[in-house]
């Protein structure tokens, strides 16, 4: 039986160009939640929490393919 770890594993760096393929999103022209979400979005990606911003870029693809 392996030994049990008690540290956190280092977060797995992405290649850059999968981060802006991911994070990638538009919000509808004039929705205010679509807006909100993207500033969200920017927020975390530039605070370097990319989990995060991923969510937020999930909620704006979502929200905003219901304009269509």
């Amino acid at each position: 039986m392996p030994p049990h770890q008690t540290t956190q594993e280092p977060p797995i760096d992405l290649p850059v160009g999968l981060n802006a393929r991911l994070l990638d999103r538009t919000p509808a022209p004039g929705c205010e939640a679509c807006a909100a979400e993207w500033r969200s979005l920017k927020a975390a990606e530039t605070a370097g929490n990319i989990g995060q911003a991923a969510k937020h870029a999930t909620a704006v693809r979502d929200h905003a393919g219901g304009h269509q």
